[in-house]
This record gives structure tokens, C-alpha cells and sequence, in this order.
């Protein structure tokens, strides 16, 4: 009797568990409409709102139905920490090089950039309210959206060469169209803008204290004029506000405008300053193939439109899974954000050792049941 009853209470903890697990794996996105306006919640906010399949699996369906059944779309994150910190990268590169990390990456991928797609495409006003911290695939999903709504909260980059990656998500289209070269300067080193400055670089469309964000959600949704005139009324008025960078700007022009990683070096440290040798630190600290293949996704993109881009980027991502030419993305992770040790050892090691010829073969087109076909 006792071993029938003990058998019968964990049964009943397991199903609880799954019950919970199923209930968590639900709720990672949540959806409503109000007065017409549809809003989706990134709801991971212990991950700080990374996105991973689940979600993405989610969002697509309901976008594409908000977009001929509302009058305009809010993005948020929940938690008041992140807007989204990225993809989920640790899913795909945890099983090592093999079969299932590529089912699982490309998977995600394919995914998550047509969904960026739609977003740069979309026929409703797409409102993001960036408030907090917003990078890699959270930039994706808000950037390429009509309105972006930054607070002094706001913590923008894209820091993929430190995983051994790239700039995806769009980022392609999005750096290369940046004043003065300074997208190149953010997608190489990842360095991070924050509040104003993430307004002032062109990433925010506007600006707003988080103690109001809550009454701008509010408005947004009570007032049936164009958002693009209530957020004009609710949000500050930048034109007074100086971009911390400002003063850089000529330099970086200057030295970021090389089309080759080891021009860019050479120009830092001829330059030889104390800012100058802080981005060499950053430099010396990423990938050496992902700062290539970067450096030329952003030269190409600047001629080619945002689904060419996302295409682009499609490859080379489903080029870095498949770790024919590098494991650079897997051991990117690892040192990141798996094992945390913070020290990853990149295979090529040096700019030098990584071969044009090599970078070239990441853009080279897929066969075509792999290309990213896009609506």
C-alpha cells in the first residue's frame, strides 16, 4: 500500500511539472487586443526576453492575423529589465557540431528572419517600446518596425562577433545605412548605446522616461489617431540633445570607412589614443572571422535592400552552424554563455590567418531547398 501511495504521489508531481513546464512554454509570448490595437509581450523576462523557437513559432502566426485586424501593433518586453536581449542561441550550439545543432539552427533561424521580414514590411503601424535592454534579436524584431520608442533605461548593441557570429537580424541593412560609418564601428566591437543615444544613432525613432512608458502604452491605445501624432505629442524632443558620440564621429568615419579588418587596425593604432586603444582591446577580444565576415556583410548590404539582407544573412548563418570553415560560433557560446569562463579560443586566432577566399565561401548562395524564400 505504502509503495502504491508513494508511486501515486509522484505521478501526481510529475504531472504537475509537466502541466507547469506546458503552462511556461505557453505563456513565453502573450497576446491581446485592445481598442483595436494588438500587443504581444515577450514574456521570459528571468532570460531577458531572449528569443527562442517557441516564441518566434508564435509571433509569425499572429502577426500576419493583427496585420488585416487591427489598426496598429505594440511590441514589449515584460519584466522591466529587457525589451529582448537577443535569440537563444545556447539551444542551438549545446549539442556540439553535429546533425541536430544544425536541424536546430537553421530551424530557428529560417524562422526568426522571416519574421523580421515581416516586421520591415508590415502594412500596420508596428510600435516597439524598446525600454531596456535591446540587442541582437531584439533589435530585429523593433528596428525595422515604423516607431521605436527608447528610455534612459534603453541599452542597445550588437554584440555578435563575441559570440563568434555576426550582425543578423537585419543588421546588415540597418549598420551599413549609419552616419559616418559608425554601424561598422558598433557591429565589429558590439559596443553598446545607451537612453538618448540610441535615438540619436537612428536605432529609436523617439524618446520617452520609462516613468511614462506605461501612459504612452496607454495613449497609444485610447487615442484611434495616427500613432506617429500621439507619439509626437507624448514623447521628448530631441533636437537639443547631443549624441554622447559626437565628438568621434570624424574619427570614426576616418578609420572605420576601410573595407579591410586589418586596415581598420592598422588605422587604431596609428591614431594611438586612449579611446582608440579601448576598441583594439574590444577587437583583439572577438572573433577574428566573425569581424570579416561583418565588416563585408555590412559593405554589401549597403546596396541591397532589407529582404536581400535578411537572404544574406541567412547564409552565412547557416554557414557558421555548419562549421565547415570555423567553430568559432560554438566556442563563441560556450565562453559566453555556457560555460562563462569568458575566455574562448577562436580557430582561425589572428585576422591574418583568416583567408579572403575563406570569408567569401560564407556568402556564396545555398543550394535551393536551403535559401530563405521569402513572401
Amino acid at each position: 500500500m505504502m509503495l502504491c501511495s508513494t508511486r501515486l504521489r509522484f505521478s501526481t508531481r510529475l504531472l504537475a511539472y509537466r502541466r507547469n513546464l506546458s503552462t511556461a512554454c505557453m505563456d513565453d509570448v502573450l497576446f491581446e487586443v485592445k481598442n483595436d490595437v494588438g500587443i504581444i509581450t515577450l514574456n521570459r523576462p528571468k532570460a531577458l526576453n531572449s528569443l527562442n523557437t517557441s516564441m518566434v513559432l508564435k509571433i509569425k502566426p499572429k502577426l500576419k492575423e493583427y496585420e488585416s485586424l487591427v489598426r496598429m501593433v505594440i511590441m514589449q518586453g515584460a519584466g522591466g529589465k529587457a525589451f529582448c536581449a537577443g535569440g537563444d542561441v545556447k539551444s542551438i550550439t549545446e549539442n556540439g557540431v553535429g546533425a541536430k545543432s544544425f536541424e536546430i539552427g537553421t530551424n530557428f533561424f529560417h524562422n526568426e528572419y522571416s519574421m523580421d521580414s515581416m516586421i520591415g514590411k508590415y502594412k500596420v503601424p508596428y510600435v516597439s517600446l524598446i525600454d531596456g535592454i535591446t540587442m541582437g534579436g531584439g533589435v530585429g524584431i523593433s528596428v525595422h518596425g515604423k516607431y521605436r520608442v527608447a528610455t534612459e533605461k534603453t541599452l542597445f548593441a550588437m554584440p555578435e562577433t563575441a559570440i563568434g557570429l555576426f550582425c543578423d537580424v537585419g543588421g546588415s541593412h540597418v549598420l551599413s545605412r549609419m552616419d559616418k560609418h559608425l554601424g561598422v564601428l558598433l557591429g565589429l566591437t558590439g559596443c553598446r548605446l545607451k537612453g538618448s543615444d540610441v535615438v540619436k544613432a537612428g536605432i529609436a525613432t523617439h524618446y520617452v522616461h520609462s516613468s511614462k512608458i506605461d501612459g504612452l502604452r496607454a495613449k497609444l491605445i485610447e487615442d484611434v489617431r495616427d500613432p506617429g501624432i500621439v507619439l509626437a505629442e507624448n514623447t521628448d524632443d530631441m533636437d537639443g540633445v547631443e549624441f554622447s558620440m559626437a565628438p568621434l564621429m570624424e574619427k570614426i568615419d576616418s578609420i572605420f570607412s576601410h573595407e579591410r579588418v586589418e586596415d581598420i587596425v592598422e588605422a587604431l593604432r596609428t591614431d594611438g589614443s586612449e579611446w582608440a586603444q579601448g576598441v583594439l582591446k574590444s577587437l583583439s577580444e572577438v572573433s577574428p572571422t566573425g569581424l570579416k565576415i561583418t565588416r563585408k556583410e555590412i559593405s554589401k548590404g549597403k546596396n541591397l535592400s532589407l529582404d536581400e539582407c535578411i537572404k544574406m544573412e541567412h547564409r552565412l548563418a547557416v554557414r557558421c552552424i555548419e562549421a565547415k570553415y570555423s567553430t568559432d560560433f560554438y566556442e563563441g557560446v560556450r565562453a559566453l554563455l555556457i560555460d562563462k569562463d569568458k575566455n574562448p579560443k577562436w580557430c582561425p586566432a589572428s585576422l591574418e590567418e583568416v583567408k579572403d577566399e575563406i570569408i567569401d565561401k560564407y556568402f556564396e548562395p545555398l543550394s535551393n531547398d536551403q535559401e530563405l524564400q521569402l513572401s
